[in-house]
């Protein structure tokens, strides 16, 4: 494990908030995957970095050091990241997205309003590290999402705008039992074996666990996966999973709303307030949005459940 700049920004943070659980939270981690990490950095440093008490966390001495370098060294690199971006302004935008189905539309727009300049993407698992990276001037732009609860750190380069909030649909294989029903209930879903990605920074399966807690149930995940492998065990009839309300429909999956609405997502839009599109802020949000609505169509369930 070789020290990596985002190391830097972990320590700086646990400093400044001066708790774990304060920093865990404004990192969008649980506190047990901070502590985790916490003493993979200090084994490979080589010291303590900070002392534990019923108080909180205070840097050692051996921790004022490194946090003395860390501070000098982070605004030099984002120095240079804004600086690389400024040259490179003019020929090129660069999008960053958690695989969000509003993206190849705003990707679309956005070639269209600038002739001549290439719009580069780039997907990462969590929306946390692309507004890292929207923040460090590495991504001019992000489509990201969070839930209810679990909403994305503020953070003070950057500018979080939502644009929608949609319904989390229940997704089956078409000749699965429940998809004779025209929607299912979180009590019939916690009986069923489960398809599902594995915990990330995007907290979105603590989310769901966190809403089936609330309703006294639980669910049973047989299959931690997730991207095409998540929906191809759906189609298999292994197991069932949870899904956007604008999921592509695809032969043999069956889309069903979940009754009473209980879990949804947001899409957000994230630019840095210095960036080359913050003087452009409403008409990327309205291309956003106008994206969005063309992929609402993309099951015939979601445009009967916005009509209903």
């Amino acid at each position: 494990m070789e020290l990596e700049v985002r190391h830097l920004r972990v320590i700086c943070a646990v400093a400044e908030s001066g708790s774990l659980t304060k920093a865990a939270k404004s990192l969008r981690l649980s506190q047990p995957a901070l502590t985790a990490q916490l003493r993979r950095i200090e084994s490979m440093l080589g010291g303590v970095l900070f002392d534990r008490t019923v108080h909180g966390v205070r840097p050692t001495a051996f921790g004022e050091l490194v946090l003395a370098r860390a501070r000098s060294v982070l605004p030099a690199i984002d120095d240079l990241a804004l600086g690389l971006r400024a040259l490179d302004r003019p020929q090129r935008l660069r999008i960053g997205s958690v695989n969000a189905p509003l993206l190849p539309g705003l990707v679309s727009a956005l070639r269209g309003e600038r002739s001549g300049t290439t719009v580069s993407t780039v997907t990462r698992g969590a929306s946390t590290r692309l507004v890292e990276l929207v923040e460090a001037a590495h991504l001019d732009l992000a489509v990201v999402g969070d839930c209810p609860g679990f909403e994305l750190a503020t953070r003070p380069g950057v500018v979080l705008h939502p644009v929608v909030t949609e319904p989390t649909f229940a997704m089956m294989a078409a000749d699965h039992p429940l998809a004779a029903k025209a929607e299912v209930t979180l009590r019939e879903l916690a009986g069923e074996s489960w398809v599902a990605p594995p915990p990330d920074d995007d907290r979105v399966r603590e989310y769901w666990s966190t809403v089936f807690h609330a309703a006294g149930l639980r669910f049973h995940v047989l299959h931690e996966v997730e991207g095409q492998v998540q929906t191809d065990l759906v189609l298999a009839g292994q197991g069932i999973s949870l899904c956007q309300a604008t999921f592509r429909q695809l032969p043999g999956l069956a889309i069903r709303p979940i009754a009473g609405n209980p879990l949804w997502y947001r899409h957000l839009l994230a630019w840095h307030r210095d960036g080359p599109l913050a003087a452009r802020s409403e008409e990327v949000a309205e291309a956003a949005g106008r994206a969005y609505q063309t992929v609402t169509t993309r099951n015939e369930v979601y445009p009967a459940w916005l009509a209903g």
